[in-house]
C-alpha cells in the first residue's frame, strides 16, 4: 500500500494533470477544431 506522503503526492499529481487536461480540452484552439471536424462530418453527402 502506499503510506501518507505517496498518496498525497499521487493526488496532487492527479489532480494537476486532471487541471492541465481540462485546460487543453476547453481551449480555444481545441474548440475551433472539434467545431470543424463537426461542421465537416455533418457536411459528408451519404
Amino acid at each position: 500500500g502506499m503510506s501518507t506522503v505517496e498518496y498525497a503526492i499521487g493526488t496532487i499529481a492527479a489532480a494537476a494533470f486532471a487541471a492541465v487536461l481540462y485546460k487543453v480540452v476547453t481551449g480555444d484552439m481545441i474548440v475551433g477544431a472539434l467545431n470543424d471536424l463537426v461542421q465537416r462530418a455533418l457536411s459528408v453527402k451519404f
